[in-house]
């Protein structure tokens, strides 16, 4: 089998049979860990395309493999937990994780993240001059975006953000994350900031934007810019 090799991070060993038998049917190689001590050796010695990661490990949180894994790899990684409540997706997400999914969820579900993250993995990078997103065109030279072969006219600040959502497109971006690339550190905790700048950019990017169909909210976490 050829296909991208996952790295799946599961203590329970039947929630860990299940995903590495979906990944194997739809063609993915697997790698499989129990404890975190496992995962580390997998991760350095397989160099996974993508990591699957509970954070509730019996050796430790899942959270310190992230962030160990995050020193030297751009992997994407996907959480996968029972922990439901905002800030712990927002504290995995700032840690470096490419994506959160609650348990349960479906088999389609977590391979259409999977597709996501890997094309987000294999993605054009912040020197790339022209990012195309969907219908947009975002030129980073000329500071220009077209939607539809139209040119938009956005704020240095709106293109800044839409320019940062594309560069990570397919990836949620924290509030945090957001704030602080585009307005820079001493403005991290000013929400509010981010809720006038995205409504703005909806009302130019989307064909209706009360119901955006690019650039979409994850509540109480942050911003994606969906590529699909």
């Amino acid at each position: 089998m050829t296909g991208e090799l996952i790295l799946v991070v599961e203590d329970e060993a039947p929630m860990r049979r299940f995903l590495c038998s979906a990944l194997a049917s739809h063609g993915f190689r697997v790698a499989e860990a129990g404890t975190l001590a496992q995962a580390e050796r997998a991760a350095t010695d397989s160099r996974p395309a993508a990591v699957l990661l509970d954070l509730g490990m019996p050796d430790g949180d899942g959270l310190e493999l992230l962030r160990r894994i995050r020193e030297w790899s751009a992997a994407p990684v996907i959480v996968l937990s029972a922990r439901d409540r905002e800030d712990d997706k927002v504290i995995a997400l700032d840690a470096g994780a490419d994506d959160y999914l609650t348990k349960p969820f479906g088999t389609s579900e977590l391979l259409a993240r999977i597709r996501v993250a890997l094309r987000h993995g294999r993605a054009v990078t912040a020197d790339d001059p022209i990012l195309a997103i969907g219908p947009m065109r975002i030129d980073q030279a000329r500071h220009e975006v077209t939607v539809d072969g139209e040119l938009v006219h956005l704020t240095p600040i709106e293109f800044r953000l839409l320019a940062l959502l594309a560069r990570h497109a397919g990836k949620v971006l924290t509030h945090r994350q957001l704030l602080h690339d585009v307005w820079g550190p001493r403005d991290t905790h000013q929400t509010h900031y981010l809720r006038v700048h995205m409504a703005a950019l909806r009302r130019k990017i989307e064909v209706d934007p009360a119901r955006p169909r690019w650039l979409t909210t994850e509540a109480g976490v942050g911003y994606r810019l969906k590529d699909e």
